[in-house]
């Protein structure tokens, strides 16, 4: 959460201003911490579906995981409510609302939230939904491909993410 709560805090006021050594220090240190946890934690939903967008469909490796990632966390809320709510206490603006938190953060930020401006097209959601769901991976939620082929449309139209999944 540490990670999260850096990370969340200072990426606007590095983008505002690249030159603040402060935000820079933040960032650094909030990537480090993340770095750490991707080395001790299994790989869930949100690696999967960024591995077989990326492996299958040559989307680019960061993006995807920027887009993909409140669409994966959205699926899994209902099954780790108290990691939505660590969540949420560390993204500025989300009132309690991990989710909400995350796609205003996208927003300050400025990223692309579509992988259609990647080249992905809409007939292919339906491919990639079943190389998605082809495999038994570790998650807190399972796997169910219409669900997962939503997420997938919701991740190529650009969707804001929501919990409704």
């Amino acid at each position: 959460m540490e990670s999260i709560r850096c990370l969340a805090a200072a990426l606007p006021t590095l983008l505002s201003d690249p030159s603040n050594k402060t935000a820079r220090t933040s960032v650094q240190y909030g990537a480090w911490l993340a770095g750490l946890c991707l080395g001790s934690v299994g790989m869930g939903l949100h690696h999967k579906l960024c591995h077989t967008l990326g492996g299958s469909f040559n989307m680019p490796h960061a993006e995807t995981h920027t887009i993909v990632l409140p669409h994966a966390i959205s699926y899994n809320a209902p099954r780790m409510p108290q990691v939505m709510k660590q969540l949420a206490s560390v993204l500025p603006g989300s009132n309690g609302d991990a989710i909400a938190g995350l796609n205003i953060l996208l927003d300050k930020l400025k990223v692309e939230r579509s992988l259609k401006a990647y080249g992905f097209k809409e007939g292919d959601v339906d491919k990639a939904a079943e190389l998605a769901c082809g495999n038994v991976y570790p998650n807190p939620r399972p796997i169910e491909k219409g669900p997962i082929r939503e997420l997938i449309r919701r991740v190529w139209a650009g969707e804001a993410a929501e919990a409704n999944l």
